[in-house]
């Protein structure tokens, strides 16, 4: 009996699927098991805020048996949501009109020119958006969009170094971009070529086809698109460790458009932050936690985009 026959073939196959999910399975068991000794001390006020978290962290790593687990998460929490959560919405906006260019504005010696730059930017290493946000974007808005006065007004609660949220979802959208205007054009080119040339024919114009017919039956492939941009974002450490900040706080909306010039701290960058303290048992749960929050954002992310694309899916016909 041949290799290639489907008796052979399809156990094969049928048990590399089953390894992968077992692997899946045995990191979420691992991480969720490190990370139990800091959320069972907290509970949920581990979410919560109170004190702070800097003092809290180095409390952590310090600490003898009994170990100290104490930690109120929120400014992590918020500055997660605030980088990621920005970069997606604006990434959105930016994707959808570049697709629409792409698609049903751009000539075709464009087109030959732009997709194949949109796929290799999203192969960009993060490590190299980083470097630029050191060497280029932060000197940039330390020295000429943070004044004297800025700095002053908040000085005595946090010092404003360039390093911030500006600048973390500034890099964030610049990243997942690519990838959204990716998925979102070829799910505009899987819309039926008679929808858009009927309504054409009935004498609307190009832009006015592709956001009312277009874009509505491409929803469930742009909603795709979001949510494993978002994925990307929440999991995006290396970048953020070098431009957020390196300091766990919250930035505070009164302060008004100092708000986007204050530092953050995302959870996957405090991981690399604080990755030679991982063997210290107290401080390796914490880092283990905070893996933990990105890995159930991720499933909880997929199983809704699922859900919502299902729904979406029934208007888009």
């Amino acid at each position: 009996m041949s290799w290639w026959s489907d008796r052979r073939v399809g156990p094969a196959l049928g048990s590399a699927g089953v390894l992968v999910l077992l692997i899946i399975a045995g990191m979420a068991v691992y991480v969720t098991k490190e990370a139990w000794p800091s959320f069972s001390a907290n509970g949920l006020a581990w979410f919560g805020s109170g004190g702070d978290a800097n003092v809290q962290l180095a409390e952590i790593f310090r600490s003898a048996p009994p170990f100290e687990y104490t930690l109120r998460a929120w400014p992590l929490v918020y500055g997660t949501a605030l980088a990621a959560g920005g970069a997606v919405v604006a990434g959105l906006v930016l994707s959808i009109l570049a697709a629409l260019y792409i698609v049903a504005f751009a000539p075709p010696s464009i087109t030959r020119i732009l997709e194949p730059v949109v796929r290799l930017l999203a192969g960009v290493p993060s490590v190299i958006y980083g470097l630029i946000g050191v060497l280029v974007l932060v000197p940039f808005v330390n020295d000429h969009l943070i004044s004297t006065e800025r700095k002053e007004s908040v000085f005595y609660v946090i010092q404003l170094t360039g390093q911030s949220l500006l600048i973390a979802t500034a890099l964030l959208t610049i990243m997942i971009v690519p990838i959204m205007i990716s998925i979102a054009v070829d799910a505009l080119r899987s819309v039926p070529s008679s929808w858009t040339e009927g309504a054409l024919a009935l004498g609307a114009n190009r832009m006015r086809v592709m956001w009312t017919i277009g874009l509505r039956a491409s929803r469930p492939a742009l909603v795709a698109g979001a949510v494993l941009a978002l994925a990307r974002a929440l999991g995006e450490a290396i970048m953020l460790a070098m431009v957020s900040g390196g300091v766990i706080f919250s930035p505070n909306l009164l302060d008004g458009p100092t708000f986007f010039f204050e530092p953050i701290q995302p959870f996957a960058a405090a991981i690399v932050q604080g990755a030679e303290g991982i063997t210290v048992k107290p401080f390796g749960s914490t880092l283990f936690a905070f893996a933990a929050v990105i890995m159930v954002s991720s499933v909880g992310l997929s199983i809704t985009g699922s859900v919502v694309r299902r729904r979406l899916r029934k208007f888009a016909a």
